[in-house]
């Protein structure tokens, strides 16, 4: 679409174009031809509203289709089923209108207390990253812009609008920032979203060194930012930052300070022809809107929650069930299924499919008992005496317990279930024959206290609309569960890395684990959980044979595995690959995830995979050189069922970066005598300058070098009997840097 020439158009009308139109929408250009942009939410759906307007889901929709949302597709471990995902939306956000989609959601779980998972992939950066881009890549091949959120460090509902995460650096570069760069870089969304919260006390819309330095500089990042609805505090901070769109709008006296800064000489007009030019270019040329067919989309809707379900446990293969057997299918989630979370992804479904209908139509003899009610409006020691008779009288009862009300704006307090629907489980296992949990759940909940009286559990999440049709194909094994864990389940919430900081306090929270998020802390220190990231079991069964790792260069490696499905059903396996090293400076989780496939084989069959590891895989973040860093050393890449289970392995040397660190007169004394050309010619001077008493000292005593190695360069050189001047030090500094 043609741009116009924006200085033939009047700062006003400039200013005017970097707020929405309305609460939904960009401000149209008439005289240029270019249309307003309409932009919905969401990661799992289209949120088209035409009346009143919310961001919070109070309000109506167009009905569209529920998709799984983030937790059940980071569970797929699935790059092609997110892609699938992604592209239908793309679809129906085509044929209701919809310009730009605010989706995904790639905010890592740094505590399972967020109110907010349920829209977000994983508590791994590489995970949730390779599951985003491939999202937005199908997204926007139907011609619809995505929009990557919230950028950054947002991690947590509690105090959203106003809390700052304090974050190092070297954390946010591993572990906050990966998924987006890998996004932003890989599949190039059209807009990133700039969060609510404060990174290290500067607003994520006032941030220029996260908005300009980060995503634009480094990254490269060409498209829209733009504001989380009403983040904007300071307009004109917020467009000197990076910040091109502030949403909703109009906003008049927003465009006036925009203008007024100009004129003052406080703004340059160039950054406001620059944010105009590019919200301008998120009109894209009508798209040809192909006839979306519901029905059709409910039923891939279907195949692909079913791929997400995660089998926790499975004793005595109590799973699949029977379709000739007695099932007593008990708790109120089976006929109100719990299939996405509120707030502003909340999507009117066209249908809803009830898990019990679905099993009642595999299923031979199928009977039910509520349990329980969500309201309390009911007897709840009559609904379990009720659900025990009916149980005992089965050959398996399958119990479907959950949460109700997991929302945007609110984080959770507890891992519990409540508590009536614990004492359901614990009673139903005491009188049926087998007991199955099914968890319609957004998050990760605590299963202590019934988890050893129980045969199986699944954990199903929060699947979309179809989520009912699709429990019902893996309860009775039309499906061969694949899912496995995008996030570890804890044994208690006070095992958890985060838990003595979230979610902080007096308007700061304080990432104090570092990169120690998820399974990197629990394998790094040696915390038992209940199942490990990673972790999810299969009606077949794989076996891992001749793993080899090549090293490819200074800094790379590719690996070949060979997976072979030992059972009798066709099945799908991942193939998780982990990097462990204790080479470098700094501390390194026990094993962190660096590749990862899934692989569909049938009976018998076995296939060799061959996945690449770059040199991102090895690095870690220099924050001293401002740079990813390869430590020369040994590396052991793993291959494991999951983040806790290694199941073989292959140590590989690499050379890594062997150019020496660059000096300065604030590096340390340590770091001078270390460098291979600064440190014998510093060694030297001192030795010059040295009495022979003092060199003989010196040569018995080295423990003294090590007692002041941290002290700056500059400022060992005021200690009594030091020779070596300021001048000396940076004639060698420009010999050791050249």
């Amino acid at each position: 679409m043609q741009q116009p020439d924006l200085a033939a158009l009047p700062l006003e009308e400039k200013a005017s174009l970097l707020a929405g139109g309305d609460f939904w929408s960009t401000r149209p250009l008439d005289e240029a031809g270019i249309p307003a942009v309409a932009l919905t939410d969401g990661p799992h759906g289209i949120r088209r509203q035409r009346a009143d307007a919310d961001h919070l889901g109070f309000y109506a929709s167009e009905p569209a289709t529920c998709f799984p949302p983030a937790v059940a597709v980071g569970s797929s471990w699935d790059s092609e089923l997110a892609g699938r995902v992604g592209e239908s939306i793309g679809r129906e956000a085509v044929a209701l209108g919809v310009g730009v989609v605010l989706g995904p959601g790639v905010n890592i779980k740094r505590s399972p207390l967020c109110g907010r998972n349920f829209e977000y992939y994983s508590e791994d950066p590489l995970l949730s990253g390779v599951l985003g881009a491939a999202f937005v890549r199908a997204l926007q091949s139907r011609g619809v812009g995505a929009t990557v959120k919230h950028f950054a460090a947002n991690n947590q509902e509690t105090g959203r609008m106003r809390v700052s995460a304090d974050v190092d650096e070297r954390t946010l570069r591993e572990i906050y920032l990966p998924a987006f760069e890998r996004i932003v870089t890989e599949a190039r969304p059209a807009a990133v979203m700039a969060a609510y919260n404060r990174v290290n006390g500067v607003p994520a819309s006032e941030n220029h060194w996260l908005l300009t330095q980060v995503l634009r500089t480094e990254w490269e990042f060409e498209g829209v930012v733009v504001s989380d609805w009403g983040a904007v505090g300071d307009r004109v901070a917020a467009l000197a930052a990076g910040l091109d769109l502030q949403m909703p709008g109009p906003d008049p006296a927003n465009d006036a300070a925009i203008v007024r800064a100009v004129r003052e000489g406080v703004l340059d007009e160039a950054v406001v022809d620059a944010s105009a030019r590019r919200v301008l270019g998120l009109a894209r040329p009508a798209q040809e809107t192909e006839p979306v067919v519901p029905a059709e989309h409910h039923a891939l809707a279907r195949e692909l929650a079913a791929d997400c379900v995660v089998l926790l446990k499975n004793d005595d293969a109590a799973l699949p069930l029977a379709r000739h057997a007695r099932i007593a299918v008990v708790g109120e989630f089976a006929t109100v299924p719990a299939f996405q979370g509120d707030g502003s992804s909340r999507i009117n479904a066209t249908r809803v499919d009830s898990p019990l209908e679905a099993i009642q139509e595999l299923g031979g003899f199928v009977t039910y008992a509520a349990g329980f009610t969500s309201d309390g409006t009911r007897d709840p020691e009559a609904l379990r005496t009720e659900a025990v008779r009916v149980a005992a009288e089965a050959e398996t009862a399958v119990v479907f317990v959950g949460l109700r009300g997991e929302t945007e704006g609110i984080d959770r307090e507890h891992l519990h279930l409540p508590a009536d629907q614990s004492a359901l489980v614990r009673a139903v296992a005491a009188v049926a024959p087998r007991t199955v949990v099914v968890l319609s759940t957004g998050a990760v909940v605590s299963l202590e206290g019934w988890h050893d009286d129980v045969d199986a559990i699944v954990a199903s999440w929060v699947l979309g609309q179809a989520g009912g049709g699709a429990l019902a194909d893996v309860l009775f094994g039309v499906v061969n569960p694949s899912g496995h864990l995008a996030e570890s389940i804890p044994l208690r919430l006070e095992d958890t890395p985060s838990y003595l900081t979230f979610p902080g306090e007096a308007g700061h929270v304080r990432y104090g684990e570092g990169v120690m998020v998820g399974y990197r802390h629990y394998e790094t220190v040696g915390r038992a959980v209940r199942y490990p990231f990673g972790h999810g079991l299969s009606y077949t069964t794989f076996r891992t044979d001749d793993l080899s790792v090549d090293v490819t260069g200074d800094d790379s490696a590719t690996v070949r595995v060979t997976v072979t499905n030992t059972g009798d059903r066709a099945g799908k396996h991942v193939v998780q690959v982990y990097v462990a090293t204790a080479s470098g400076p700094v501390r390194r989780p026990a094993r962190e995830l660096r590749a990862f496939t899934k692989v569909a084989l049938r009976p018998g069959e076995s296939r060799t995979v061959e996945l690449p590891l770059e040199r991102r895989a090895f690095a870690y973040y220099d924050i001293e050189q401002g740079g990813w860093a390869v430590a020369p050393g040994s590396y052991t890449i793993q291959v494991g069922e999951n983040a806790s289970l290694v199941v073989a392995e292959q140590s590989v040397t690499l050379t890594g970066d062997t150019d020496a660190a660059v000096l300065s007169l604030d590096s340390s004394l340590g770091d001078w005598l270390a460098h291979p050309v600064a440190g014998p010619l510093l060694q030297q001077a001192l030795d010059a300058g040295a009495t022979e008493e003092k060199r003989q000292r010196s040569e018995a005593d080295s423990g003294l070098v090590h007692m002041v190695a941290s002290i700056p360069a500059r400022q060992f050189l005021h200690f009594p009997g030091i020779s070596v001047s300021v001048d000396d030090l940076t004639q060698i500094l420009e010999k050791a840097n050249r």
